[in-house]
Parts: C-alpha cells; structure tokens; sequence
C-alpha cells in the first residue's frame, strides 16, 4: 500500500514509490516547529505542553532532550549563519540562539506593547525575521500563559536584519499562523487558523506579494477541506508541503492540490532535512515522521 494519495499526476514525480512513511519518535503532547541543522545532521522540534525542545541524531537515530526549559517555544527555523531562531509562548517572544550557546532576545514588544505570543518564523535573505503572533499561548495555560493580549489584534511582523526593527507586514488576518516564502521570496504565504476563535471562517492560506519590506494585498491560496492549515513550507519547483488535518497535503504553485500524504494524527508542521534535503520532517501531535521525497528544500 502507498504511504500517499494523487491527486494530479504531478504529483508522482514528487514522490519515491517504495519510500515509507516513517515514526521516528513519540511521546510528545503537541510536537511542533521542526528545523533542521545540515552541519550536525539533527533536527530540533519543540514539544510545546511539556516546555522541552527535542533533538532528533540523524546519524543514529538517537533522540534527546535540547532543551527544558523551553518557555513553551513553538515554530523554530535556522538563519543564514546556522543558529536557532525560536518563538516563545511564555516568554512572548522571537529570540536567536548564539553559536555559544546565549539567547539574543530579537523581538518581544511592538510599540511598546507586549506581543501575544509568537508563533512561527521564518528567515528572508535579507536577513530579516518574519514571524506570526497569534494568541494561542495567551489564551489559555497549557501552551504558555493565560493573559490578556496587549495589542487587541493578531499580526505578522518583520524583524529587521540590521536594525532590529520591528515593522507590522500583515495585519488582515485572524489568526495568523504558518508562514513560507516562495523560492524566490516574491510571495510570502500565510496560514491563517482563525476557526479556533470565529466559528465557520474556513481554514485557509493566504499569499502576499513582497516588495522588499513589505507586502501587498492577500490572495487566496487553498482552502482545507478538513480540520486546518498549520505549518508548511516550499520546495525548490515551489511547491507548498502543508499540515492539513490528520495529513500532508502538497500544493503546485498554482493552488491546485496536488497530492495527500496521511499521517494517521492531527499534523502541525513539516520540515525538509537531510544530506540532500529531499527528507520531510512531519511533527504530528504526538510523534515525529519522516518520508524521502523526489524534491528538496527551497533554501
């Protein structure tokens, strides 16, 4: 039996036939924000309930706490020099992990007021970190701390690469929540998971032109058919590999649903890895997966 469903004959040129779905670890609450280290050859997620980040030992499949406590970290990425970059529920924060081991705190006000808690990020050639903040880690204990969000709304924000300053890029969204650039950084793609908090808003991505440091007016990307959009990201042709209820769903660059790959439990977000980055790292709700694709990552 194949591990995935076509969709579009596309499709199949994406995908190694006798490539298996594999379970690399459970045990986890909420396992989420997968970001891999090529230099080490690990994988680092968070497991959001429990305060710990994990580390997944690509060369022999050992696994380990990285980190406890993690503030609730939830969606990491990696910046151009190779260090963690990492959303913090409790901390409400972006901070950057230096190659000696300090936290540089990167974002966690904007106009003065305490951000909500952000969620997932990621990192522009430029330099520049784009991260979402929604408030699902002020809205209750069990992934941060239940507060009351100071800014009354929930956005995407910038975070320049040189000054440090943080600038509001979207703003039209209810609960924004996974992000991606195309390969070429000219559409920026944002989940938006606002059928938690508004009752029948579809769960949809959206993509924004950018220019430079902004972004223009949303386009509908997809819409989900069952449960929501939560973490993605890009392959090299452009493709978007996406968290989509109890499954992956791969999306051409054109919107068109191209193929499934089920999962078995609700997915929170992916990752490529790898010696060839044509590894999809699969952080499902209580494990962490993976399957050899025929691609690789866009960056």
């Amino acid at each position: 039996m194949l591990p995935y469903v076509v969709h579009d004959a596309r499709f199949t040129r994406l995908v190694i036939g006798h490539a298996n779905l594999e379970k690399l670890f459970s045990g986890c609450r909420w396992a989420e924000g997968p970001a891999y280290f090529a230099a080490g050859r690990y994988l680092i997620w968070s497991d959001i309930p429990n305060n710990r980040m994990m580390r997944f030992d690509e060369t022999d499949a050992s696994v380990s706490v990285f980190r406890n406590p993690s503030f609730n970290s939830n969606g990491n990425t990696i910046d151009r020099e190779g260090r963690l970059v990492s959303c913090e529920h409790f901390m409400r924060r972006v901070t950057r992990t230096e190659h000696d081991g300090s936290v540089t705190v990167l974002a966690d006000r904007f106009d003065g007021r305490r951000l909500n808690s952000p969620n997932d990020v990621v990192v522009k050639s430029d330099g520049s970190i784009w991260f979402s903040d929604p408030t699902y880690g002020i809205d209750g204990d069990y992934e941060g701390q239940q507060s009351k969000s100071e800014i009354g709304a929930s956005n995407v924000y910038r975070v320049d690469g040189v000054t440090a300053k943080v600038s509001l890029v979207v703003s039209d969204r209810v609960q924004p929540n996974g992000l991606a650039f195309s390969p070429d950084e000219t559409l920026l793609y944002v989940a938006d998971t606002g059928a938690t908090h508004r009752d029948g808003l579809p769960a949809t991505i959206w993509s924004y032109r950018v220019d430079g440091q902004t972004t223009g007016a949303a386009s509908l990307f997809a819409t989900c058919p069952e449960g929501l959009f939560d973490g993605f990201r890009s392959d090299i042709h452009g493709n978007v590999w996406t968290s989509a209820g109890r499954s992956v769903f791969c999306y051409a660059p054109d919107g068109t649903h191209l193929g499934t790959i089920p999962i078995g439990e609700i997915v929170a977000n992916v990752c490529f890895g790898g010696a060839r980055r044509n590894r999809l790292y699969i952080c499902g709700q209580t494990s962490l997966y993976s399957i050899y694709l025929n691609t690789r990552a866009a960056v």
